[in-house]
């Protein structure tokens, strides 16, 4: 290689474990693993530049990769003894795809490259099996020609049942050399008639070319793109290619192959947790085709080999001080190991693993908080089962991954994605998935299996996603045609409902009650570890005292947004609320006040009981008044069916009474008109109400600290803090807050008390946020509301964005819906600058964040960085924050 020229090649000696970003993890791991003298056989990677530079040149190889490829084969060749294409003594290879971020199953592999007409007999000769040697090429030529050519696995599949359904036990391990013979021929008929592609290439380094590229354009596959986007791994990465030594578990029953975790996947229980099969080669595990025998059953069938591997296991997870996802291969009772990488876990798993190797002494505490995603906690919120509701199990499978979902049956990936888009819950049903199916399991609730083991592509996909899944639930017989499977005697058809508990592996008939699951032990460590970690605190979004009290539960240190809108909805109080509305004076609207007064301070004074001794953000009323009111549509079609009962009115009182509800109506109606706005969002709402009728306001106010006096009276430690919505222009703030006090200073004069309170106000618009200076002097705190920040900076509305959103997103003009990440460089600045302004104007000023993004970590990790006070979520969320405001803090320490 010439000195000036780019390496795009490394053998896996000349590799190691730092070298993910150009090796790709399964590179760069295999290369730690050769250095380390574990048995691994021997290869080279071509690198993640080259995948980018053959994705950026119109599918060209960069100049000196193939010959950098050439010359490591040759020093491979050396190693084994073997040579590529040589007709006596032939070298195989496999050709994998290996992302610097793990991507289970996303990107193509090749196994067996090197067979063809002639090297098949020297593979016979070599390993004294004619049949071992016709079952690769059969394989090679039918994974090829889909991998590589494009060709559909189905037009292979079909002959091989065809030859399958003549043997005693219909299975591919019966076929005899004559019949494999046959079904070769047939494969190569199917790929020479092909008019799409070319003839069956018989030319081993084309055919390792050929391998190579598709490889590097499985990058950006579909199936590779929708992970990328569901688990925001970056475009721009690229994929390495791992050329390896082939080794062979089909050699016989002395041989085989599989995939175990150096604990257990779905719990975090500290067992190696695997499973293997004899006589078979890697994607027969991984696709689910056969069921596999528990690691454990290894001990019996090769004690010799079980000791050796978990020596092994003992031995990687210590290295790399995390659990370990390990793929290993037996060919004559000699154990090699093909890959190793960080384990994919669940949320439940992912908190035991992290606290016992922190008290195993293998990660410090820090290191534990780290390991856990903040997402991942979400699973552990997931429902479960309730154990009073009555069920009717159908079948059992394997408890895949962990969790409940109910959801109507669809058997078609693409039929579930577009069911999914509608609104509805759906279960993917599949005899065995595949990555094809990918996009299809994003958006359902749950996966059934009928086929595949616990480390299929289903559970490995659904454990990763965070998705309840059972897999091969064998009793299951689906027939895709009619969109129906059977079980016993019951037949489900596409749309019925189903329940999968996937904690147990039931499948449960019809929709079932679910509820949610209780904590561990090891997740309030984890919570410990992370409080005593992070600087941001964290509350709750809650409107009524059993919110608030869930909230307190799961670590919440006070509400942040308390909406007292939500408390006018129910039907007594959503009369009186009305009456208010239609009042056409001061005083009629104040006597409608008046007995709203007395529910809204009941309200109050259940959560400051739930919050003794927290904070309570309770925010005035924000909605326009019309969404109080019967809709315009909804009116006029009453109306017109009241005057078609008039006309078939039996008797003259009847007629009467339907007139005067006619009247009614039609004044409410006019009420309604009269109130419609063209733009509610930014029309007569949020402080504006209170500026044009300040009584609201005061009567508001009033109930809040009435509610305040009440509770202190008991003994209740009680912290209010008065929100004024929808503030831009800070002579807005200054009256409202003059309406509040008032109200306050005469009910506390009427209890009698002295009691502290906060009057601030919600910045949700960006005038308000460039402005800041001048709206904090008249403001004890700030709370950022980014839902209506994010709208009316972006100029999209949340309820129609959704008709272009995705399309933005997948065509890279966002990055993220911004409704559910918070845009860091465009409202995350109107964010930063409030709060630097507001600062200037008043030192003490505390700021925090009410908006959905308070409970999604990449957002909580802006707000520590800014200097936030707190964040505030949804109650189920609050943990998320609290770990993700850890870890927020935990970067910020390792970044100094």
């Amino acid at each position: 290689m010439a000195k000036d020229q780019e390496k795009w090649v490394f053998l896996f000696r000349d590799g190691n474990g730092t070298m993910r970003a150009t090796l790709g993890g399964k590179g760069a791991n295999l290369s730690e693993m050769t250095n380390a003298g574990l048995p691994v056989p021997p290869g080279f990677v071509i690198t993640t530049d080259a995948c980018n530079y053959y994705s950026a040149n119109d599918h060209e190889f960069p100049e000196g990769l193939w010959d950098q490829s050439k010359a490591a084969l040759a020093d491979v060749e050396k190693q084994i003894g073997k040579k590529l294409g040589d007709t006596k003594n032939p070298l195989l290879l496999s050709v994998r795809s290996g992302a610097p971020i793990s991507m289970p199953g996303m990107m193509d592999t090749v196994l067996n490259l090197g067979l063809n007409d002639d090297t098949v007999k020297g593979l016979a000769d070599q390993s004294g099996d004619e049949r071992f040697a016709l079952d690769a090429y059969r394989r090679f030529i039918g994974m090829f020609a889909n991998i590589v050519m494009g060709i559909s696995m189905s037009k292979f599949e079909r002959v091989l049942e065809r030859f399958k359904a003549q043997t005693e036990n219909g299975r591919d391990t019966d076929l005899s050399s004559d019949q494999l013979k046959e079904i070769i021929v047939a494969y190569k008929k199917i790929v020479n008639s092909d008019p799409d592609s070319p003839d069956f290439p018989q030319d081993p380094y084309l055919q390792l070319q050929m391998a190579i590229s598709a490889v590097f354009t499985s990058w950006n596959g579909r199936r590779a793109k929708d992970y990328r986007r569901v688990n925001k791994i970056a475009d721009t990465l690229g994929t390495a290619v791992n050329v390896q030594t082939m080794v062979f578990g089909n050699m016989g029953w002395d041989s085989g192959t599989g995939v175990a975790f150096t604990r257990n996947p779905s719990t975090g229980e500290n067992v190696v947790y695997g499973e293997y099969l004899l006589n078979a080669q890697g994607e027969d595990v991984v696709a689910g085709t056969r069921t596999p025998e528990s690691i454990q059953k290894l001990q019996e069938e090769n004690k010799k080999v079980y000791d050796q591997f978990i020596e092994i296991t003992e031995r990687l997870e210590k290295h790399y001080s995390d659990m370990q996802d390990i793929e290993f291969t037996i060919e004559k009772g000699t154990l090699y190991l093909l890959q190793t990488r960080t384990g994919k876990r669940t949320g439940a798993a992912a908190v035991k693993i992290a606290v016992d190797m922190v008290e195993e002494g293998l990660i410090d505490k820090e290191t534990g908080v780290m390991r856990v995603g903040p997402n991942q906690l979400d699973q552990l919120l997931h429902p479960m089962i309730d154990p009073d509701a009555e069920i009717t199990v159908l079948t059992k499978g394997l408890p895949a991954s962990p969790g409940a979902a109910t959801g109507q049956v669809s058997f078609d990936p693409d039929e579930a994605e577009r069911l999914v888009e509608e609104g509805n819950k759906v279960i993917l049903v599949r005899h065995e998935t595949s990555p094809d199916d990918f996009h299809g399991m994003v958006g359902a609730e749950a996966i059934l299996t009928a086929r595949g083991g616990m480390t299929s592509h289903a559970a490995v996909v659904a454990r990763g996603m965070g998705k309840p899944c059972v897999a091969g639930a064998g009793e299951l017989h689906i027939d895709y045609g009619q969109g129906i499977f059977t079980v016993g005697d019951h037949r489900i058809r596409s749309g019925d409902w189903i329940t999968l508990d996937g904690s147990t592996g039931r499948v449960l008939l019809g929709n079932v009650d679910t509820v949610q699951p209780e904590l561990s032990g090891d997740f309030e460590t984890l919570m410990e570890w992370a409080d005593d970690m992070r600087r941001l605190r964290v509350r709750a979004n809650a409107d009524n005292g059993h919110d608030a009290t869930v909230a307190r539960d799961f670590g919440a240190e006070g509400i942040g947004l308390c909406r007292t809108e939500h408390m006018f909805f129910g039907d007594e109080r959503l009369s009186v609320m009305r009456e208010m509305i239609l009042a056409e004076t001061t005083a009629a609207r104040e006597q409608a006040l008046e007995k709203l007064l007395p529910v809204q301070r009941q309200d109050f004074v259940e959560i400051f009981k739930s919050m003794d001794g927290l904070p309570v953000t309770i925010r005035l009323l924000d909605p326009p008044l019309h969404e109080f009111l019967p809709s315009h549509e909804d009116l006029q079609s009453e109306l017109a069916e009241l005057k078609l009962r008039v006309q078939h009115a039996s008797t003259y009182n009847d007629m009467n009474a339907l007139l005067r509800e006619i009247a009614e109506k039609d004044d409410l109606l006019k009420q309604v008109e009269r109130l419609q706005e063209a733009n509610p969002m930014l029309g007569h709402r949020g402080c504006r109400l209170g500026f044009v009728y300040p009584e609201v306001t005061r009567m508001q106010a009033r109930a809040i600290i009435e509610a305040a006096c009440i509770v202190k009276g008991e003994g209740v430690t009680v912290m209010p803090e008065i929100m004024i919505p929808l503030v831009s222009v800070d002579a807005e703030l200054e009256n409202q807050r003059a309406v509040v006090e008032k109200a306050a200073q005469d009910a506390l004069g009427e209890y009698g008390m002295d009691l502290d309170y906060m009057i601030g106000t919600m910045i949700e618009l960006p005038r308000a946020a460039l402005t800041a200076d001048d709206v904090a002097k008249h403001a004890d705190f700030f709370s950022f509301g980014t839902n209506d920040l994010t709208q009316t900076t972006l100029g999209l509305s949340r309820d129609d964005s959704a008709r272009f959103l995705p399309y933005y997103i997948e065509h890279k003009v966002l990055p993220e819906d911004p409704f559910q990440v918070l845009d860091q460089e465009g409202v995350g600045q109107l964010v930063k600058m409030g709060t630097e302004k507001g600062r200037s104007a008043k030192k003490d000023l505390k700021v925090g964040i009410c908006g959905e993004h308070g409970g999604e970590p990449q957002s909580v990790g802006f707000c520590h960085d800014i200097g936030m006070d707190y964040v505030s979520c949804s109650p189920f969320r609050v943990p998320i924050a609290r770990l993700a405001a850890a870890q927020a803090s935990l970067r910020e320490k390792n970044s100094k």
